[in-house]
């Protein structure tokens, strides 16, 4: 997603205190940073962060680190979050924002930091064949997901895109996890209860366009 550059994000993020400004300092030391044993979620490319606000909302007792490569994005959804948790009476102790690029993100965690979930939601598709390895599904990203998964971790993927959708399916294989779970019409199927919706699954969806969904476990 585009974003308009925003001059007040940078200073809005230097001043919030869940936004991590040396995230590579807390690779293996997650814990440290949220101060408890709570397991951690994690998702990559949050964008405005409605889906991790609504997450972590939900699931005070879990920890969750939403990362982008936009720090104009973040501070959109700095200010998401805090509208949210404030409008339900509740201070943000469970979410940290970490604007980075994924291509990197192994430098960002380690097996210390015992990543429980992960979460994929509408990334860019690069459906041009020699931008393919830019994907977040690629086999280049699963693999290194993998160093830092703890033992029977489990991916959530959404997705608009068919043809994105499709081409995941064996990068998910070929990297040893179990497809456990698969929809193309997730709105119409038993994983529809208690489905979060992103800003964009709610525009794809209002276009009549099915949202498509697996949960992949690695071995």
């Amino acid at each position: 997603m585009r974003i308009r550059k925003k001059k007040w994000a940078q200073p809005e993020l230097d001043q919030c205190r869940f936004f991590v400004k040396e995230p590579t300092d807390f690779c293996g030391r997650w814990k440290e940073f949220f101060n408890n044993g709570n397991d951690i979620e994690l998702e990559v490319g949050c964008g405005k962060c409605s889906f991790v606000a609504q997450k972590a909302l939900l699931n005070p007792n879990k920890n969750f680190i939403a990362v982008d490569i936009k720090s104009d994005m973040l501070g959109v959804g700095r200010r998401n979050i805090e509208k949210l948790f404030s409008e339900n009476g509740n201070t943000v102790d469970n979410i940290a924002l970490v604007a980075f690029n994924c291509e990197s993100i192994e430098k960002l965690f380690s097996k210390e930091d015992e990543i429980k979930q992960m979460y994929i939601n509408f990334c860019n598709p690069w459906p041009r064949e020699k931008h393919k390895k830019r994907r977040l599904t690629h086999v280049t990203k699963l693999n290194k997901y993998r160093t830092f998964l703890s033992d029977g971790a489990q991916i959530n993927f959404k997705t608009d895109n068919d043809d994105l959708f499709e081409e995941s399916i064996p990068y998910f294989e070929e990297c040893n996890f179990d497809i456990t779970y698969i929809t193309r019409d997730l709105h119409n199927s038993e994983k529809n209860e208690g489905n979060i919706r992103t800003e964009h699954e709610n525009m794809f969806s209002s276009e009549g366009i099915k949202i498509k969904h697996l949960i992949a476990k690695m071995k």
